[in-house]
Formats: structure tokens, sequence, C-alpha cells
């Protein structure tokens, strides 16, 4: 190595060392930016010039080192992982705010609860036929009535509404699956574009995965690497986004709870053609917004709110009838009503407006019809029964979609933890980095010195000895 071939070798030690400075301080700098991953900058030594007069003599040496690259920390298997659990949490956690919608609709077990206020009024019926012809257990009958009809037409509206509200958050979530895919293909064809031109992209990396961790949320999308540089996410086993290219979704069907049809998920350039979901939050409020033949939880539970209101009012008014109840004032004997073209959770209403309008009995002040009435909430075919039935299976699904929105969210903290643990910045590590490359600076910068203080001796003292 001639001495002025020292002084490349010294500037390539102070090149390699700032390379690995500022890799430092970019990993120092983002260790709290969300999705970054840490970076590490490759050496290499450089080879051995080639002979020449100037090297001609002595062993030869190397050209110093060399800047191969920076490398990210990312690992596909774990990147993998966090797509997969964010996939299931994303799907069990709309679950869970759904069904625990439909437990506060409910309010079951609780002293305002339906099944408080059908004991409520089973009892105010054996008040009448306790005091039958006094005016004091007929309004109570009646206010117990009135208020058991609307807190099941109330019981319906809520799901209704949450019905509603949870399709509106569907909608928005498409069109947010849609904006990210957008994204994600405008970052496949500028990582593409960089790495054909040699330039570093792994910023651009991290906000696609960023990105495509946010579609496995959204729509349980999985990424696969191509050897472009660019992603193929995959939905449903079709392509969303494929190298710059971004495939569309819409939402189509049902708009209310009561036109009992699903709400599907199409491909927007091609209608008609169901875009299947492999988990996401996407997926999971399809699941809740399914009609209750499919298994839609609030459809399921609105549902049990009719056969709730038409069981209760065919038994009362078929009890009365079959007893042969007459009112005292002569006017119909039905004590329930169910409007036609309604849900008959707000169709149900009470038929009597004064206490001369209940049938309950069979003239005069007589009260066996009350009594029978009063009956119907202990049979084994009662309103009570279908109520609890319908309150059971309700439960099981809430209890058991709370338990998977726990369990989900669990593995998914473990990947995300699993994955920082590779790809996060760690201070204590960073630090030591930081030292030994500025160590290295400094080493450099005394050889070259060195160097420099010897040329400076070959040129300007050779030849004085002796004058």
């Amino acid at each position: 190595m001639s001495t002025f071939s020292g002084l490349n070798t010294a500037l390539s030690g102070l090149n390699a060392a700032r390379t690995g400075l500022n890799t430092v301080g970019q990993n120092l700098t983002n260790v709290n930016t969300a999705g970054y991953t840490r970076q590490r900058v490759d050496l290499a030594g450089a080879g051995v010039p080639a002979r020449g007069a100037l090297n001609d003599a002595g062993t030869p040496v190397g050209q110093g080192v060399r800047v191969t690259g920076v490398t990210r920390f990312g690992d596909t298997f774990l990147d993998g992982r966090v797509h997969t659990a964010f996939a299931s949490a994303g799907y069990a956690s709309v679950r869970a705010d759904a069904l625990s919608g439909i437990q506060d609709t409910l309010g079951e077990p609780g002293d305002t609860g339906i099944s408080s206020q059908l004991n409520g009024f089973w009892g105010a019926w054996q008040e009448v036929h306790n005091y039958p012809g006094e005016a004091g257990p007929s309004s109570v009958l009646l206010q117990k009535a009135t208020g058991l009809v609307q807190s099941i037409a109330s019981g319906y509206r809520a799901l209704d509404g949450q019905w509603s509200r949870t399709r509106d958050q569907a909608a928005a979530m498409v069109a947010d699956v849609n904006a990210t895919a957008t994204a994600v293909a405008t970052l496949n064809e500028r990582i593409r574009a960089a790495q054909a031109a040699g330039t570093p992209a792994n910023d651009l990396i991290d906000q696609r995965g960023t990105l495509t961790e946010h579609l496995a949320d959204l729509a349980g999308g999985t990424a696969r690497d191509a050897p472009d540089g660019t992603v193929e996410v995959l939905v449903g086993g079709n392509a969303l986004v494929s190298g710059k290219q971004a495939n569309t979704l819409k939402l189509t069907g049902a708009a209310g709870m009561a036109d009992g049809a699903p709400v599907t998920l199409e491909w927007e350039r091609h209608p008609g053609v169901a875009a299947g979901l492999d988990g996401g939050r996407l997926a999971g409020a399809l699941s809740v917004l399914a009609p209750a033949g499919d298994g839609g939880a609030i459809a399921q539970t609105a549902a049990a709110y009719n056969a709730l209101a038409a069981k209760l009012a065919n038994a009362v008014n078929g009890a009365i009838t079959a007893n042969n109840g007459v009112t005292p004032g002569g006017g119909p004997t039905d004590f329930f009503s169910l409007q036609a073209g309604v849900p008959a959770a707000l169709g149900l209403a009470v038929v009597p407006v004064g206490p001369d309008g209940i049938a309950a009995g069979t003239g005069g002040k007589d009260g066996s019809v009350a009594d029978a009435v009063s009956q119907l909430g202990t049979g084994a075919d009662s309103p009570d029964k279908l109520w609890q039935g319908a309150v059971m299976t309700a439960g099981m699904a809430i209890k058991a979609g709370l338990q998977q929105a726990t369990l989900a969210g669990s593995v998914s903290a473990s990947a995300v933890a699993a994955q920082r643990s590779n790809a996060g910045v760690d201070l204590d590590e960073e630090n030591v980095n930081l030292l030994a490359f500025q160590h290295a600076y400094q080493a450099a910068a005394r050889v070259m010195t060195a160097v420099d203080e010897a040329l400076d001796t070959l040129i300007n003292q050779t030849g004085r000895v002796g004058r």
C-alpha cells in the first residue's frame, strides 16, 4: 500500500463510521415511531488492489472498508404472525362490541328487564282476579301492560339502531380498506423504483408494513412478498393489491334490519362477485349484520322480541276467548292488538283504555278469566319460557364472544411483542453502537493524520540532510 492510498483507506473508514453513526441516529430518533424497524449498516473489507509499480513490494493489503448496505431487522414470519393475529382480533373485537350492545339492550337479569316486567304483568292479572270490579287493580294492570309493551318496542328499536350503526361502520371500513389498498399499491411502485435505482427503501417498506397490518385488522389481508420488492395483499384468496394495482370493494345488500336480506361485500370491478374475507373487523361486522336465519346476532335478538310480542298477544287474547271473557263495557275482548305490516315488537299495543275494557270475567264482577290469564306465565309454552330461552341463547353467545375477544387480544399482543422484540429499537444496543462508530471514526481520523504527517515529512524534509 502506497502512502497516498493510505489516505483513501483512512477515508473509507471515516465514511463507513459516518454511515454507521447516521444509521444509529436514525434508529434513536425513531425509537417511539410506530411501525419503525431498526436498521443496521453492513460493512465489508475492501479488496486487495491490483499489483503495480507502487505496491509491488511487500505483502498486499486491502483498500479499507466499504458499506454494502443498510439492512432492516424485519422478519417475514413474525410479520405474517402479526397479520394473522390482527385478523382474528379485529373480527372478535367487532363481534364483542356488538354482543355487549345486545347485552345492554336486554338488561337481563335486572329489575327493569322484560322477565321482571312479565312477572309484574301476570301478578297484576292475579290482583284483578282477587279484587274483581275494582278500579285500582285494573289501572295497575293497564300500567304494567303499557310498560311491558313499551319495553318490547324500545328493545327492538335499540337493536334496529345498533344494526344501522354497524352497517354504517361497515361502509366506513370498506372505504378505509380501499384507501389503504391504494396507498399500498402506490408504495409498491415507489419501492420497486427505489430498489431498481439502488436507493435504500427501508422507510418506505416500514410505511407499507404498517398499512398491510391495518389491512389485516380490517379485512384479514395477508401479504406475500414478490421478487421485485413489491407485496401482494390477498383477501379471501383474491388479490386486493398486486404490484401497483389496487382492486377496490363495495358494500351492497340490505339497507335496514327489517329488510331481512344479507349485507354483502363485492368487488367493485366485478359486480355480483362476492368478496370473501379471512377475518378482520369488516368480517366481524358482516357476521353480526347477517339475517336472523344466518346467525346474525342483532337480527336474532330482534326476532326474539317479535316472537315475544306475537306470543304474548296470542296467549292473552286466546285465554280470554277460551274462557268466554266479556268486558263490563261490552266492547272488544282482546287485550292486545298487533298492527299489520310492521314488526310485531313495534305493532304490539294494549287495547283497553280503562278498567271497563278489560275482559276479566264472564260477566258482572267475576274474575275467573283474570285468574286464567295470570297462570299463563307458568306454562311450558308460556311467553316467559320463550323469552328465557332467547335470553339464554343470547347470553351464551355473548359469553363466548367476549371470551374469544379476550383470547384473540392476548394472542395479538403476544405476536406484536415478538415482532417488536426483533424489530424494535434497543436503546442500550444503539448506545453501544454509537460509541463503537464514534471510536472507529476517531481511529480512522488518526490514521489519516498519521499518513498526512508522513507525507509532509517525505515531501518537505527529504533531501535536506547535510545542507
